[in-house]
């Protein structure tokens, strides 16, 4: 049982980061809209999501399909877990740059990405 304690402990302190802009071991509160998308580029501590959305096209009275992109900072502690194509959740924060308001909380199965 004592090996399993202390391989925990490790764990927990590899997957804690020194990243003061990460929701779960930083300082960023997190607040308002959450968003579900897919990574379409990754950046060192950003990535850009890209989900799609309808919208209502008023001259037609019908809707339409729209993907929009959004940018979101990246915790260090999540860099090796999130890649290309890979379906993420983000909620907002407080502007952390010129185009970053949001940052990625979790890492989304894609079973959740049909829902």
């Amino acid at each position: 049982m004592k090996n399993k304690k202390t391989e925990n402990k490790k764990v927990k302190e590899e997957t804690s980061c020194k990243d003061r802009d990460c929701p779960f071991h930083g300082n960023l509160k997190l607040r308002g809209k959450t968003f579900k998308g897919t990574v379409v580029s990754k950046h060192p501590k950003r990535v850009a999501i890209e989900f799609e959305r309808m919208v209502y096209v008023r001259k037609y009275e019908r809707y339409a399909k729209t993907k929009t992109k959004i940018h979101a900072r990246l915790p260090t502690c999540m860099e090796r877990d999130v890649e290309i194509g890979d379906f993420v959740k983000i909620r907002e924060c407080r502007p952390l740059s010129k185009i970053i308001h949001f940052v990625v909380v979790e890492k989304l199965n894609n079973k959740e990405k049909k829902e």
